[in-house]
């Protein structure tokens, strides 16, 4: 992917842009691109910079920059419900359930068929 056309910092690997931190090196194609909203996942950085062949130091200035830039805002829903005292710790998303599929010993000619309808 392209450098975004706002340019904020500038290192030998990195930049910092509108988008997030970018490669400068086009030819990774946006691989190991940070998003502005990832910025602060700190699994993702880490998954990053362990990657061979990146610059460590030039990376740690660009995810500094990066997030002098860019701060981290809370949700703000959540950050209201704290306010208030409702949510004291954080809210858990229930998993959804796997969908099962049970057509075991049956021929497929002999199942319903489905189709969808316009």
């Amino acid at each position: 992917m392209a450098l975004h056309r706002d340019i904020f910092w500038v290192g030998r690997q990195w930049a910092v842009t509108g988008a997030g931190i970018q490669a400068v090196d086009q030819r990774l194609r946006g691989v190991l691109d940070i998003e502005i909203a990832r910025l602060w996942d700190d699994d993702l950085v880490q998954s990053r910079r362990a990657k061979p062949g990146v610059n460590a130091v030039d990376f740690d200035k660009a995810l500094t920059v990066a997030r002098e830039r860019f701060p981290q805002t809370p949700d703000p829903i959540v950050a209201q419900l704290e306010a208030l005292g409702v949510v004291e710790a954080p809210v858990a998303r229930p998993v959804p359930r796997a969908m099962q599929l049970r057509v075991e010993g049956r021929l497929a000619r002999f199942l319903p068929q489905w189709r969808v309808r316009r």
